[in-house]
């Protein structure tokens, strides 16, 4: 087991972080992430800001054809491209230079949702499942991990844990004592094991684990606490930290536990008052702290 210290990163992670100056920005990988119809946008932006501050090279939002106007009048560095359903979405996926993939911040549910993870799936690229991505399979988890892979890394908090691993969650809810940090170990792990790919349970310790059982933990107690995390879109952020470091070349694992750092420094750098917007923001002076 692996408990993230407050002060700084592995530095064979924080190297990882790094650009060198011979680089350009293929090298750092490009991000598509998908987002919803008309006014369903937001949670799919702040993914793609991360993403993109994080270092990815190129990122680009995905949308239905209506979507574009408000999309566009949101983002300027973030490229637009339009998604007519999963059909495009397979369409667009024949560029294999768009090598990690962003699914649920915004999305939607319903048939087509599930139509959407399943097209990503199908590529075998790192992607990351958060959100309505994976409660799109609500009542169907078998269906999901059937086509669930390795290169995926799943980021749910503890209602969406207990929609796609219900009996895992119905234990953890059943269990009198206090203290349940060592049966959530266990859950997590178990939910990597079953699924097959990167499992982050969101919380006050935040848990990851890979389908080999290797658990890592993030500790926002105590002096490390971040509280003004509990705020719409948090989650979509750290979504969108992964996907970039994903299309940079770092590991599920990896891509969980260092995107998992980075969105606790980033709140513990701002303060109270933080909204979800201002988190991509931090990171530049999160990076000169680390000596990026």
């Amino acid at each position: 087991m692996t408990k993230m210290p407050r002060h700084g990163l592995s530095p064979a992670l924080v190297a990882r972080l790094s650009k060198a100056v011979d680089q350009h920005k293929y090298d750092h990988g490009h991000v598509l992430v998908i987002a919803g119809g008309p006014g369903r946008g937001g949670a799919a932006r702040l993914a793609a800001r991360a993403a993109l501050r994080v270092g990815a090279g190129l990122v680009t939002v995905g949308c239905p054809p209506a979507a574009l106007p408000e999309n566009a009048a949101q983002l300027n560095a973030i490229m637009l491209r339009a998604l007519d359903g999963s059909a495009g979405l397979e369409e667009a996926l024949s560029d294999t230079r768009l090598n990690a993939l962003c699914l649920g911040p915004g999305l939607g549910g319903g048939t087509e949702s599930r139509n959407f993870v399943r097209v990503a799936l199908a590529t075998r690229r790192p992607v990351v499942l958060d959100a309505d991505a994976l409660t799109a399979f609500d009542g169907a988890p078998r269906s999901f991990f059937a086509v669930l892979h390795g290169n995926a890394v799943l980021t749910p908090h503890m209602g969406e844990f207990s929609r796609v691993f219900p009996d895992l969650a119905k234990a953890l809810e059943a269990d009198p004592r206090e203290g349940k940090l060592e049966l959530r170990r266990h859950a997590v792990r178990q939910a990597a094991a079953r699924s097959g790919a990167t499992v982050l349970l969101k919380g006050e310790v935040t848990l990851i684990s890979d389908p080999s059982g290797h658990l890592a933990e993030l500790h926002l107690t105590g002096e490390d606490a971040a509280p003004w995390l509990a705020t719409a879109g948090s989650g979509d952020v750290l979504a969108g930290l992964i996907a970039g470091l994903l299309a940079r070349g770092f590991s599920p694992l990896q891509a969980a536990e260092t995107g998992a750092w980075l969105h606790g420094a980033a709140a513990r750098h701002l303060g109270a008052g933080l909204i979800s917007e201002d988190l991509p923001e931090a990171l530049p002076a999160v990076f000169a702290r680390l000596g990026v």
